[in-house]
């Protein structure tokens, strides 16, 4: 998925450097790119739609698998709800198919990762394997005396 994800941030750029390659300097100032143009000229810079510069550190990772599929989960949703909002103020048909597919892709994403966590649910109950990892913490480990019928957490001595 993440090539996919690439692939994604490459529509976008593209897009964004279709619609703005032929803006005079006019254009430019009445659009409020003004202050963008100085930084970055017409090229497509990867941020916000606050301004905040895309970093790795917003990308995020624990290594327990039921946290990190779930964190996937939500990026899914809220990459959705942004293409939901540029579909609101767009009109622009050309733009609107392109955001339409990638809305789309998202949503498969979603699926995919919801089954990707199930498929890890059941395999830990298949396997008596445990979410919490006493090499992590085992304090933790040890304190736990909690039983549900989707996860279990057992003493590790």
């Amino acid at each position: 998925m993440g090539t996919e994800e690439l692939g994604h941030l490459e529509m976008i750029a593209s897009i964004v450097h279709q619609l703005t390659r032929k803006m005079s300097d006019q254009d430019i100032i009445s659009s409020g790119l003004d202050t963008y143009f100085v930084d970055h000229t017409a090229g497509v810079y990867p941020q916000f739609a606050s301004g905040t510069p895309w970093t790795a550190a917003t990308i995020a990772v624990k290594g327990d698998v039921i946290t990190d599929l779930t964190e996937d989960m939500a990026a899914e949703q809220k990459a959705r709800t942004t293409y939901d909002n540029i579909l609101r103020m767009s009109d622009d048909p050309d733009v609107n198919n392109v955001i339409r597919f990638l809305r789309e892709r998202e949503v498969v994403h979603f699926q995919r990762f919801g089954e990707a966590l199930r498929l890890a649910t059941e395999k830990m109950d298949q396997k008596n394997m445990y979410i919490v990892n006493p090499a992590f913490d085992s304090s933790a480990a040890n304190k736990s005396t909690q039983n549900s019928a989707q996860v279990k957490i057992r003493r590790y001595n």
